[in-house]
């Protein structure tokens, strides 16, 4: 599905900040990105992938900015596997049990 329809979950994407002006203390491989702000809501018109998309968010926001997605998916992780945490889960889980007793 390409366009999108007045009513539909989308997301879009906005640049916050062109490269370069980002903030001094920002490191210097990420001051030569944009930065980006994608917002998720509700379409308030028909519009094309890449086209500009008018929504309301699920707090009532309007906004806009250029369509990316279609009923957009939410992905959460947590990262690769931290072996160092693990150890503190053993020890934490230790400590935990000598304080029950």
């Amino acid at each position: 599905m390409s366009m999108a329809k007045k009513g539909d979950w989308v997301q879009i994407e906005n640049t916050v900040l062109k490269a370069g002006n980002r903030a001094p203390q920002v490191p210097e491989d990420t001051q030569k990105c944009d930065l980006k702000l994608w917002v998720k809501g509700i379409a308030q018109h028909e519009g094309n992938l890449g086209e500009n998309m008018d929504i309301i968010t699920v707090t009532g926001r309007k906004t806009s900015g250029t369509l990316v997605d279609i009923n957009p998916r939410y992905i959460h992780d947590y990262g690769d596997f931290q072996p160092e945490l693990l150890q503190v889960e053993l020890q934490l889980k230790e400590i935990m049990e000598g304080a029950e007793k």
